[in-house]
């Protein structure tokens, strides 16, 4: 399993930053690592959902569980990923800590690969948190 964390302080109130974060279907506007989201079914705080990610354009199921202004939590459950990915949030004075926590594989005989990838999903979550605080701090 690879894992990534990556953190960003953010110049804004744990809300503001919550708004923008858990619009979960835009989540292409930031993360230029996921193509398109597809909704299956919600249910309470539960999303499951189709995602074309831009690795050869492979399709993998997701299922999101969301907890209000304190993370969101993807888990992969079919597709090339195994694995999940967090986003949280933590209040710091004025400021908000936007953390993305990753742990994930490639399944089947791209599974060899994890490592390799690892350092190009590390790039694409620093550019897409950057790209939240932009739009955040804006």
């Amino acid at each position: 399993m690879a894992t990534i964390q990556v953190e960003i302080e953010i110049n804004a109130s744990i809300d503001k930053v919550w708004d923008v974060v858990s619009d979960v279907d835009n989540e292409p506007k930031f993360w230029k690592g996921t193509k398109e989201v597809r909704n299956i079914s919600k249910e309470d705080n539960t999303i499951k959902r189709e995602v074309t990610i831009a690795f050869r354009d492979q399709k993998c199921l997701q299922e999101v569980k969301i907890y209000p202004k304190e993370k969101i939590e993807a888990k992969f459950t079919k597709g090339i990923i195994d694995g999940e990915k967090i986003i949280s949030l933590v209040r710091k004075d004025e400021k908000t800590i936007l953390s993305t926590y990753w742990d994930i594989r490639l399944t089947g005989m791209m599974g060899m690969f994890t490592g390799m990838i690892k350092k190009h999903i590390k790039s694409g979550t620093e550019q897409a948190m950057q790209s939240i605080k932009e739009e955040i701090e804006r």
